[in-house]
């Protein structure tokens, strides 16, 4: 038996070996897709074809072949769960249906940054802060490679925004691009060892993400050590300034699509490449393997692909999509405590807005994320089938005990339509132009609360939106994101109290957009479009850090999120005061249930640089744990902190590195509510 087809080889023996077997024309031919979705299979040496899905919200319908899969809740709403085991669950659950669907790779998951509150696909990404978005993303890439199916972590790197996508060129220093957006993916990387990742549509000063060989070999290989495959985002290599020729020096492997939309790294330009004597054999072969090493990782040689199920229709992921849902809500307001209602004494509802019988998922909504679910729980048919006979809907607000309003954004159009129209929403390829709710969705909040002050207001979105107005004249707000295909099932079960909401904001939501640091000018966002330049000149302070340093206070800050009982934090604690540099070590915290019901609470755990030699954020998300607490219990949260919590990136000497010295670490429920800290030192 030839040695790359043996699986009680090792994976790197078998990739060298085939790499050996290969002739330079099949190993061109495996640079660029097949078709949409596809690569090249090669016979002589029974090389099967590699199938890829979209993502990140589950297995798209689109991508595999039409067919019906879970749909999840949106992964900003995933990271405001704060919950590592319900990432890890939700990512085995994706890469199980996307062996069932066909394919080898889940397009996801989406780990950009949501650098500003009007991206357009805020909603498939996790956090404004790339500590909370690794620890998540990483727990999803375990997740769904467990399944020995290939994650891809997307989109490397500064795509954070819509506009103009294909063409603008974000400007960043090399501080802000380490320290803040290379930190998440190398943290990613570091953690769960990725199979995939996808390259951006965007410049990076000045040069497309495809050839970009500073980001992809200098960072993304020499730096961060990544063993995967880098394939381009659909089309993105089409801008090359130095063809084939650059994309490969860059270390791009895969060129995607196949067909008409992808045109770079058609084997005649290849050829071309290597007989002017731009790239030799050993180009071809640096960025050939990492691809055979994704074909190994995934079995594709050991294993048939799967016929595709039309239907995957799996309750137990449907439990897992639901659990995320309720533990992703965040209650923002809760005057008078009028949520959870009591079924007993309350008999009278009106469940009315444009998102209260929406259903999401449809084909192409969205964009990549359309995930098609065998079937769709509205947040009216939760509601309505919790209440059952115990309580009456009834349609005018003025008869009702308490109206559910839900409001939210549109992400029920198709890309398409979408980039060609004026719609305001969450969606790909294109971004919002307002933070607040539509005029028709403001004016029927103001028409119903005037006939019913017990108006409860419920978000259904995935970015944040102005919600003054339901601050200052609804008595609760509950922000329920995209919660997925059983969504309606999680909200009924925390407007009736069956579950206490545990959700904790992953971005900061601004009283104003020119409070945030992306909206300080229209360079920062959506950028010169006049020369297709986004500006990053906030630099590292992205998010929170930047409303700590210019002491602006937020509409609802990082990690913010209420609950129906009480908690109280105590006893911070180190194992020791003096830390070195070698190891991890741990931060414990004493919680306990103060009020009458179960609940969960999000310890967050913040550090300062009280003596650093450079410029550094007040305090930074270092790391959290939540636990579940029945009334009047007390546990101890231990959390485990790493060298790299100490980190800063130097541009004197280009790496990451830790200064000895005095910190502070702060323990609390949200960035602005830290009540306990304690001090250390540190030493390299």
């Amino acid at each position: 038996m030839d040695t790359y087809l043996d699986n009680n080889k090792e994976i790197e023996e078998r990739a060298s070996d085939l790499l050996l077997r290969m002739t330079i024309e099949e190993k061109i031919l495996l640079l660029r897709g097949k078709d949409f979705w596809t690569t090249n299979s090669i016979e002589r040496l029974k090389i099967p074809s590699f199938g890829m899905t979209d993502g990140p919200l589950g297995v798209a319908a689109h991508s595999s072949f039409k067919g019906k899969r879970t749909r999840f809740p949106a992964t900003i709403g995933l990271a405001a769960t704060w919950n590592k085991e319900l990432a890890y669950q939700m990512g085995k659950a994706i890469g199980k249906e996307t062996k069932l669907a066909g394919r080898h790779q889940i397009l996801g998951p989406g780990v950009n940054l949501i650098r500003s509150p009007l991206c357009g696909r805020n909603f498939e990404y996790l956090s404004e802060d790339p500590i909370l978005s690794s620890e998540l993303g990483a727990e999803l890439v375990k997740g769904i490679q467990s399944e020995k199916t290939a994650s891809c972590i997307k989109h490397y790197i500064t795509n954070n925004s819509e506009t103009k996508r294909m063409k603008i060129s974000t400007e960043i220093s090399e501080r802000a691009l380490q320290e803040v957006y290379v930190k998440n993916y190398k943290r990613i990387i570091e953690k769960a060892d990725p199979w995939g990742l996808m390259v951006c549509y965007n410049k990076i000063n000045g040069t497309y993400g495809a050839e970009n060989k500073y980001i992809l070999r200098d960072i993304l290989r020499d730096q961060l050590h990544f063993t995967g495959h880098v394939v381009t985002d659909w089309g993105a290599s089409r801008g090359a300034v130095e063809g084939a020729a650059g994309c490969i020096k860059a270390g791009l492997n895969l060129e995607m699509p196949g067909l008409f939309l992808a045109k770079t790294l058609k084997p005649k330009k290849v050829m071309k490449a290597i007989n002017e004597g731009k790239i030799i054999e050993a180009d071809i072969d640096y960025v050939v393997k990492p691809l055979l090493r994704t074909f190994f990782r995934v079995g594709l040689f050991d294993h048939p692909t799967p016929k595709t199920q039309k239907i995957i229709d799996i309750q137990e992921h449907q439990a897992i999509a639901q659990a995320v849902a309720e533990e992703s809500m965040v209650l923002l307001k809760n005057d008078g405590h009028i949520l959870p209602v009591n079924l007993e004494k309350t008999k009278k509802f009106a469940i009315m807005g444009p998102n209260a019988k929406k259903i999401f998922g449809k084909y192409l909504q969205g964009g990549s994320s359309a995930a098609v679910p065998p079937r769709f729980v509205t947040p009216y048919d939760g509601i309505t089938k919790f209440i059952g006979e115990k309580g009456e809907i009834v349609e005018e607000p003025e008869d009702a005990d308490i109206v559910f309003l839900i409001l939210g954004l549109d992400h029920g159009s198709n890309m398409l339509k979408a980039m060609l129209t004026k719609m305001e929403g969450d969606t790909e390829g294109k971004d919002r132009t307002k933070y607040n709710l539509p005029d028709d969705q403001m004016q029927l909040f103001y028409d119903t609360i005037q006939r019913n002050s017990n108006t409860v207001v419920i978000l259904i979105a995935g970015s944040p939106i102005d919600c003054a107005p339901f601050l200052e004249k609804s008595p609760a707000l509950l922000n329920a994101w995209y919660p997925g295909m059983m969504g309606g099932n999680a909200l009924a079960r925390i407007l009736f109290g069956e579950i206490s909401p545990s959700g904790k904001l992953p971005v900061t939501f601004p009283k104003k957009l020119k409070d945030h640091p992306a909206h300080l000018s229209k360079d920062r966002f959506p950028g010169d479009l006049k020369n297709l330049k986004i500006h990053f000149d906030e630099g590292i302070y992205i998010g929170y850090r930047y409303f700590d340093k210019e002491n602006v206070v937020p509409q609802f800050p990082f990690g913010y999120g209420l609950s129906y009982t009480t908690f109280e934090l105590s006893n911070l604690r180190l194992v020791k005061a003096q830390i070195a540099s070698s190891g991890t070590f741990n931060v414990s915290v004493d919680v306990k249930n103060t009020g009458s019901i179960a609940g969960s609470e999000v310890i967050q755990i913040y550090l300062a640089d009280d003596e650093a030699t450079v410029e550094r954020p007040l305090r930074e998300l270092q790391g959290f744990g939540k636990v579940h607490l029945v009334p009047g219990e007390t546990k101890t949260v231990i959390i485990t902190l790493e060298k790299s919590a100490f980190e800063f990136y130097s541009v004197k000497d280009h790496k990451f590195i830790a200064e000895s010295g005095g910190f502070t670490i702060y323990a609390g429920t949200s960035s602005r509510d830290l009540p306990l800290n304690i001090n250390l030192q540190y030493q390299t």
